[in-house]
């Protein structure tokens, strides 16, 4: 196996999981001078995004309010953090 680089999550309640990622990769993700911390987070906030919506417009049957909430959220999330709607990102609407 090849060099990796430990990145560690710490969840609200304060519990941490850290995992390994190829040395490098974020640097080949990132943007001149941008933080590899902040090129993983957007990479979570992108995935949770897209997880949401796949749970709520992709899934057979009636969601749940609590989670159709969690998705419109997750979706504002994004706009805000990446200047564009999750719909412009995925190339899709519902």
């Amino acid at each position: 196996m090849g060099e990796t680089e430990t990145y560690t999550i710490t969840g609200p309640d304060g519990d941490e999981e850290s995992f390994e990622l190829p040395a490098g990769l974020v640097d080949v993700l990132s943007e001149q001078g941008e933080r590899g911390t902040r090129v993983v987070s957007d990479v979570v906030v992108q995935a949770m995004a897209q997880q949401a919506h796949v749970i709520v417009h992709h899934s057979e049957g009636d969601v749940p309010e609590d989670i159709a909430a969690m998705n419109e959220t997750a979706a504002e999330l994004f706009e805000e953090r990446f200047g564009q709607s999750l719909e412009d990102a995925l190339g899709h609407s519902h």
